[in-house]
């Protein structure tokens, strides 16, 4: 098939279980492959890597010609440096070092205690959702803890996050003006509840997130409203929403590699690197849009300021010119700078933390694998191309003899 069709391809949900031959037809057409729609994909490792270092590619929605210019400010997420970096640094500050240095490390022993408690409530059940009733649950009660928000609430966020995913999915064959409507204004709502949920603590610092965001002494540190409200929105959102893929995909895999998942169990040891490698495998996050600021070439291809350009982080992580042997799961691999996190100024702020959980969440959920076996595989993905993993994971825990 031709070339220039490989987005709409890839984004289609009938290639969602499996987009990785596309990915090595992107490669071998690339690395920079102009698409019918006027868009370029590139495919390769070290571009993307080139891209993602560039100050000369922008991040900014609003970089797009057209209407796009006149939208909403986007999260930091997708904003350029200065900016991008103001508010981010103003973020890490609640988050992590250098100001907070051991908030995240001290959750350790909880996140250990919610894992158990999961687990052991799905004990005596013989099959189980992996995605509803663990991958789902246990990042965001850690969020929900981290920020603030009760967690009899969750229900309610659920469905705000669902709308503002769908919205940032990349979807060149569909008009998105619906699902963008929809997404902005669950952006707006989750915004209010989550600022009006800061309010209640101004003078009442209850020890998260939000309360040091609304109690920050020092006006030159403080984020105004608006600021306090998208940066909220992000971090309750992108704080799950890619560990739920991440755990999922980690237990797929390692049921559909029972070698390695025998070897994990017998060496522990190993599962810090077994999880990178699961981020370069089976990453949760597929593919980053850019605009470039100036007509530049990318790999000796022309592309005009202004034009989309989709970094396909999941086939970088495919590339045989940097990952030796790259189709094949190894959990022993050493030379492992995957993209699983991004790369450049936009690395993944909650990378730290996401990589506690699925520590936790796998370390927990190996031995008790054994005698799992999976009910579907393929298991059904969810709609979204961007961050891919399935929307169930039925598994039989069968008991051993």
């Amino acid at each position: 098939m031709a070339a220039d069709t490989l987005l709409e391809r890839i984004t289609d949900y009938a290639n969602r279980a499996d987009p990785y031959p596309l990915y090595a037809e992107l490669r071998e057409a690339g690395p920079v492959v102009r698409q019918a729609d006027g868009s370029y994909l590139v495919g390769t490792y070290h571009e993307i890597t080139a891209l993602l270092h560039n100050p000369q590619i922008s991040a900014d929605p609003r970089s797009l010609p057209g209407p796009g210019q006149k939208a909403r400010k986007p999260p930091f997420l997708r904003l350029d440096d200065p900016e991008h970096h103001r508010l981010r640094t103003l973020a890490m500050r609640p988050f992590g070092p250098p100001h907070s240095p051991g908030r995240i490390d001290t959750m350790r022993g909880q996140i250990t205690e919610l894992t158990e408690e999961l687990l052991d409530e799905l004990r005596d059940r013989p099959q189980i959702d992996i995605v509803d009733d663990f991958a789902y649950p246990l990042p965001v009660t850690v969020i929900c803890r981290l920020l603030g928000v009760p967690r009899e609430d969750e229900p309610l966020f659920r469905e705000w996050s669902n709308a503002v995913v769908a919205s940032a999915d990349v979807r060149p064959d569909l008009d998105t003006t619906e699902q963008d409507g929809a997404g902005d204004q669950a952006r707006i709502d989750m915004g209010m509840y989550l600022l009006n949920l800061a309010e209640q603590r101004r003078g009442h610092p209850t020890g998260d997130m939000l309360s040091a965001f609304i109690n920050e002494p020092d006006p030159a540190l403080r984020l105004t409203p608006e600021e306090l409200a998208e940066t909220g929105v992000l971090l309750l959102i992108a704080g799950h929403e890619t560990t739920v893929n991440l755990i999922t995909n980690g237990v797929l895999t390692l049921l559909r590699h029972p070698d390695q998942l025998d070897r994990l169990r017998g060496e522990p040891d190993l599962l810090p690197r077994a999880v990178e490698e699961l981020l370069r495998y089976e990453p949760p996050v597929h593919m980053r849009q850019r605009i470039p600021l100036v007509d530049m070439d990318i790999a000796g291809t022309t592309v005009a300021k202004g034009t989309s350009v989709v970094l396909a982080l999941a086939s970088g992580n495919r590339d045989p010119k940097r990952f030796h042997d790259p189709d094949r799961f190894d959990p022993t691999r050493q030379d492992n700078e995957h993209l699983g996190f991004g790369s450049g100024i936009h690395l993944c702020y909650g990378a730290p933390l996401a990589r506690i959980e699925a520590h936790a969440a796998l370390g927990a959920l190996i031995p008790r694998l054994s005698t799992a076996r999976l009910v579907q595989d393929p298991p059904p993905y969810r709609q979204n191309a961007m961050l891919r993993g399935p929307r169930h994971l039925p598994i039989e825990m069968r008991q051993s003899a």
